[in-house]
C-alpha cells in the first residue's frame, strides 16, 4: 500500500512541475495554457529563451522594433510538434527579456505556405499602403506554392503583406508575388529587407539556396524590385549544402563611424563548423550595388577556413532586428540544428530562440572580426538578480564543487580563468551530485582551444551527432580567459573574451543536475571574480499563455 504522505509528496511534485510548465500565464491574446495532461517536459522548458506554448518553431522572421515593442515572428506549425504547415508565429517584448506570445500572424492556406522573411516599418509610406495616422509594417516573405495556386507545386517567390495595427493583423498584397525568378525556382527564398540610407532606397538580400548565391535587389516602394548583383563564394561545397537567411549589416570598425564595414551573414545547412547547420559571415564593402568580401577562402577549403557567428551546434537562421534602438545591431537565432531538430526530446513544444545578442566589429589579430555578446538589456536585467560571489579560487589538479548557494538550473556565471601551469582548466555546469552528469567548458593551454563538451550533459542518445565536442581556437588575453556563461534549463551559451567567441548548445539534463564546479587538470589554475547569478526567479521568458 502506498502511504498517504508519499501520495501527498507525489501530488506536490506534480503541482510544482505544472507551475514550471505554465508560470507565465497572463490575460493576453495567446495560446491556451498547458493542462496537466500535456505538461510534457517542463524540466527543459527555457526560462530565459522564447518558446511557443505548443508546437514546432524554427527560423526567427520579421524581426522589427516598432512603437516601443520588439516583434519576433517565426516559422511555426500551428497544429503539430514537427516541421510542416509553415506559418508565422508571433511574440512581442518591450525589453528583449520578457516575451508574450501573440496569435498566429500569417497562416499557411490552401495555395501557399508562409516561409521566412522580414518586416520593416515604412515610416515614409513609400509603399503607399499606409493610411493617415497608421504607419504600415510591411512584410516581405517567401510564398511556397501548392497545387492549384497557378504555380508549379514547390515553386518559391517573394510576396508582401502589410499591417496597419502594429502587427496584430496582416493583409496580403493584392498582386502577389512581388518578386520571382525566371525561370521559376524551388530554392528562391528568405528575403531580408533594410533601408539603405546612402542611396535612399530599400535593399533586399535573398538566396537561391542550392546554388549558394545571395541575390541583391533594390526598390523605391517595397513592391517593385530591381536586380543589383549576386554574391557567391568558392570553397563552400555544393553536395547538398544550402545557403539560407542572408543578412547584410553595416558596422563601424572598432566603433569608428568613419570606418563603416559590411557584414554578410549567411546561414548554411549542412557544413557548419560544429556540424549540421550554422551561421557564417563575410566582412567586406558594399557600394550600393555589389558586396565585395575582404578575404576569399581557398577553393575546396573546410569550414575552419571561414568565419562563424557562433561555434556551437545550436545557432541557425540568425538575423537582426530592423529599427532597433541603440548603436549596435541586435541579432537572434533559432537554437537548434537541422541534424537533429526533429528528434529533440521536448514536448508539447519543439524549438526555441537564442538570447538576443549585440553585434560589433573589432580588429583582432589584424583582421575585422565579428564580436557577439548578450544584449545590454539582458545583462542589465541579470545584474539586478541575486548573485553569489565565490571570489577567487585556486584549484590544483582536481575538481572543486562550488558552494550550495550556487545551485540552480537558470544562471549567469562570470569568471576570469588564469590556467597558469594547468594542462586544462574550466567549469562544469548543470552537474549532478556524483559528477556523472555535467556540461564541461574546457580551455586547453597547449592547443589554445576552448571546448564545450556535452557528451555527458544528460539525455543525448536521440541523435548520433549530439554528443560531439565543439572546439574553437582561442588565444588567451594576457594569460587569462574571460567567460560569461548563460545556463538555462535546456541550453548553455558561452561568450569568451568579451564575445570574441560564442558557443551555443542545447542540453537535456535531469532536474537535479543543478551544481557548478571548477577544475584544473595536471597543474594549477586560478578562477578570479567568480560570480553566479540566479535567474530562475525572473520567471519564464516563453510565450505568455491565456488563462482557460
Amino acid at each position: 500500500m502506498i502511504s498517504t504522505s508519499f501520495r501527498f509528496s507525489v501530488r506536490i511534485a506534480r503541482m510544482l512541475l505544472a507551475c514550471m510548465a505554465c508560470a507565465a500565464c497572463t490575460q493576453v491574446a495567446a495560446a491556451p495554457c498547458n493542462t496537466p495532461a500535456d505538461n510534457g517536459t517542463p524540466q527543459w522548458r527555457p526560462a530565459l529563451h522564447y518558446t511557443p506554448q505548443r508546437n514546432w518553431m524554427n527560423d526567427p522572421n520579421g524581426l522589427v522594433y516598432d512603437n516601443g515593442r520588439y516583434h519576433l515572428f517565426y516559422q511555426y506549425n500551428p497544429v503539430g510538434n514537427d516541421w510542416g504547415n509553415m506559418s508565422w508565429g508571433h511574440a512581442t517584448s518591450t525589453d528583449l527579456v520578457h516575451w508574450h506570445e501573440q496569435p498566429v500572424a500569417m497562416r499557411a492556406n490552401a495555395t501557399e505556405e508562409i516561409f521566412s522573411g522580414s518586416i520593416v516599418a515604412d515610416t515614409l509610406n513609400t509603399s503607399g499602403l499606409g493610411t493617415p495616422g497608421h504607419t504600415p509594417l510591411v512584410a516581405l516573405y517567401t510564398s511556397v506554392y501548392k497545387a492549384g495556386s497557378g504555380h508549379a507545386p514547390g515553386v518559391q517567390a517573394q510576396s508582401l503583406a502589410y499591417s496597419l495595427d502594429q502587427g496584430a493583423t496582416w493583409q496580403p498584397y493584392a498582386h502577389n508575388p512581388v518578386l520571382t525568378l525566371d525561370p521559376e525556382s524551388k530554392q528562391f527564398r528568405d528575403p531580408k529587407v533594410s533601408w539603405y540610407a546612402p542611396g535612399g532606397y530599400w535593399l533586399m538580400t535573398t538566396v537561391v539556396a542550392d546554388a549558394h548565391v545571395v541575390k541583391l535587389y533594390r526598390s523605391d516602394d517595397l513592391i517593385h524590385w530591381r536586380f543589383l548583383s549576386d554574391f557567391t563564394r568558392p570553397g563552400v561545397p555544393h553536395d547538398g549544402a544550402l545557403w539560407e537567411m542572408p543578412d547584410l549589416v553595416p558596422l563601424p570598425l572598432d566603433g569608428d563611424p568613419r570606418q563603416i564595414r559590411w557584414v554578410m551573414i549567411v546561414n548554411v545547412n549542412p557544413w557548419s563548423i560544429a556540424g549540421g547547420s550554422g551561421a557564417m559571415y563575410f566582412v567586406g564593402n558594399f557600394d550600393g550595388r555589389t558586396f565585395t568580401p575582404d578575404r576569399i577562402a581557398p577553393a575546396g577549403s573546410d569550414p575552419a577556413q571561414f568565419h562563424w557567428v557562433d561555434h556551437g551546434a545550436d545557432f541557425y537562421a540568425a538575423g537582426t532586428f530592423s529599427g532597433a534602438p541603440g548603436s549596435r545591431p541586435v541579432a537572434i537565432a533559432w537554437m537548434s540544428n537541422w541534424d537533429y531538430a526533429a528528434k529533440v526530446p521536448t514536448t508539447p513544444w519543439r524549438g526555441a530562440t537564442t538570447l538576443p545578442r549585440e553585434l560589433s566589429l573589432k580588429t583582432i589579430d589584424g583582421e575585422p572580426t565579428l564580436v557577439v555578446a548578450p544584449a545590454a538589456a539582458f545583462d542589465a536585467w541579470a545584474d539586478g538578480r541575486p548573485a553569489v560571489h565565490e571570489g577567487d579560487l585556486t584549484v590544483d589538479s582536481t575538481t572543486r564543487a562550488l558552494s550550495a548557494a550556487t545551485r540552480g538550473t537558470v544562471q549567469r556565471i562570470t569568471v576570469t580563468i588564469a590556467p597558469q601551469h594547468a594542462a586544462r582548466a574550466g567549469l562544469v555546469v548543470r552537474r549532478s551530485a556524483d559528477g556523472s552528469i555535467g556540461t564541461r567548458i574546457v580551455y586547453d593551454t597547449a592547443k589554445r582551444t576552448l571546448t564545450l563538451d556535452r557528451a555527458r550533459s544528460g539525455e543525448a542518445n536521440f541523435a548520433d551527432t549530439f554528443s560531439r565536442e565543439h572546439i574553437v581556437n582561442l588565444p588567451l588575453e594576457h594569460g587569462r580567459l574571460r567567460l560569461e556563461i548563460v545556463v538555462d534549463r535546456g541550453s548553455v551559451e558561452v561568450f569568451a573574451n568579451g564575445g570574441r567567441v560564442a558557443i551555443t548548445d542545447l542540453i537535456f539534463p535531469p532536474l537535479d543536475a543543478d551544481r557548478v564546479a571548477v577544475f584544473a587538470e595536471q597543474g594549477r589554475a586560478t578562477f578570479s571574480g567568480l560570480t553566479v547569478t540566479q535567474l530562475e526567479a525572473g520567471g519564464d521568458r516563453r510565450g505568455a499563455c491565456a488563462a482557460q
